[in-house]
């Protein structure tokens, strides 16, 4: 598989920064948004698939994400399953069930589409939430570090790495699938899923198939977030973690692999240089957001690419 120039560019780029940054983190705080970055830019890489390139919407997303932490949470603290046999099993389980509601939920398009993918959201949260002996209900549930073979992943210098070299891989592979005769179809689904059909595009199938394979990487990110942090709660499901993925992908840039690592740096940490304005946090997170869409449409990587085009023209 062979990537375009200037997405190669953008990989090398990548790789550079994530090798780079350990030598001015200074502190595990900051080791900690640095992580929580990544898993978020993983995920939202995934999503975007879906909504920029497909032009599916999902205001559900955070339920397979919230999915994969409870799996590895309830069948390693529960029934004692090794974190990584509970890791694929979560996987496994989110895979079929998108696989089963994707087709009926599909079929929709618009603001019908939106509201299929929020019920199924909701009513996820809502199970995690109500099956007290399994999940801890709202109080939520501990789980244990990540251990494999033996080793076990704690410390923040080694998440680091580990999230660091799976961000790379989830850019690489997701960039060769958009340059390659699948990843077209998906663009031609987004353009017109008419004009699809008459060429021979199997729209259901591949719609389908992204629709697995983002809820798939948000469950494995899911499951990675739960041991790494230690501990989670229903909130990873619900309906604001859902909007907030969305975000990421719009601000960052929609049909963009690296907005979608933008949108989830600029998101993620948003929340932490506010902070100054406490009860007007929300209210100024908001007005950003609001200025963003306004002068920024396209998402803030697609825009600054055509700009510099546009200037070396």
């Amino acid at each position: 598989m062979t990537i375009r120039y200037g997405s190669l560019g953008g990989l090398t780029i990548l790789v550079a920064v994530m090798s780079m940054l350990p030598m001015v983190l200074g502190n595990p705080y900051q080791y900690d948004v640095v992580i929580h970055i990544a898993i978020n830019a993983i995920v939202v890489t995934g999503l975007n698939l879906l909504i920029g390139y497909t032009g599916q919407i999902s205001l559900g997303h955070a339920a397979f994400f919230g999915m994969g932490a409870y799996a590895s949470g309830v069948l390693t603290t529960r029934f004692g399953w090794p974190p990584v046999l509970a890791l694929a099993a979560g996987a496994v389980a989110v895979a079929l069930l998108s696989a089963v509601v994707a087709r009926p939920i599909l079929k929709l398009k618009g603001h019908y589409l939106a509201m299929a993918t929020l019920g199924l959201g909701i009513i996820v949260s809502i199970v995690i939430t109500n099956e007290m002996k399994y999940t801890g209900g709202p109080d939520g549930i501990s789980v244990p570090p990540l251990a494999v073979a033996g080793f076990a992943m704690v410390g923040e210098k080694r998440w680091y790495w580990l999230v660091a070299a799976l961000l790379v891989a989830v850019t690489w592979l997701a960039l060769n699938l958009i340059d390659s005769p699948a990843g077209r179809a998906l663009q031609a689904i987004r353009g017109s899923e008419v004009a699809a059909q008459v060429v021979g595009v199997d729209t259901t199938r591949v719609k389908v198939r992204v629709f697995v394979l983002s809820a798939v990487v948000a469950s494995l990110m899911g499951s990675l977030s739960a041991h790494y942090v230690g501990f989670i709660t229903p909130d990873l499901a619900g309906f604001l973690h859902s909007i907030e993925l969305v975000t990421m992908v719009v601000v960052g840039g929609m049909a963009s692999v690296f907005g979608s690592i933008v949108g989830a740096a600029i998101i993620t940490i948003l929340p932490q240089l506010l902070s100054a304005f406490e009860d007007w946090e929300t209210v100024v997170f908001g007005a950003i957001l609001m200025l963003t869409m306004i002068f920024m449409p396209k998402g803030l990587v697609p825009m600054l690419s055509s700009h510099l085009r546009h200037r070396s023209a």
